[in-house]
């Protein structure tokens, strides 16, 4: 019954990866994929939160299916990040390919650390 949580999850995390990518992207006139980039950093994020509360006691293996497999791992898109990328370096920008790749390394990696951080203030 596990894999339910994971689909209830993914059933939320899809269609929120969709409309926070055309939210995001429709507020920047840019080739730049800022709502991937956007939801991907966002994912980082709730997973650290979930890393961190699950390290502390704070949060059950049923939570962590349902929001670290299920929510984040639809939320979170390392296809169309590739994609995008490519498409970037294809079409001439390839500053902007270096500079997704390097800026969401980098600030997934950073939204991960200060989700887990946040997570030991608040439950230790």
């Amino acid at each position: 019954m596990h894999w339910l949580l994971v689909a209830a999850g993914a059933a939320v995390g899809a269609p929120a990866r969709y409309l926070t990518d055309r939210l995001v992207q429709s507020r920047h006139d840019s080739v730049f994929p800022w709502g991937t980039f956007a939801v991907n950093v966002s994912g980082c994020l709730v997973l650290g939160l979930l890393v961190g509360a699950a390290a502390s006691g704070a949060a059950s293996a049923d939570v962590q299916l349902l929001l670290g497999t299920g929510f984040c791992g639809a939320l979170t898109t390392y296809s169309t990040f590739s994609y995008e990328t490519l498409r970037l370096a294809e079409g001439g920008a390839r500053l902007l390919a270096v500079a997704n790749v390097a800026g969401s390394v980098l600030a997934g990696l950073g939204a991960a650390y200060a989700g887990t951080a946040l997570a030991h203030a608040f439950w230790g």
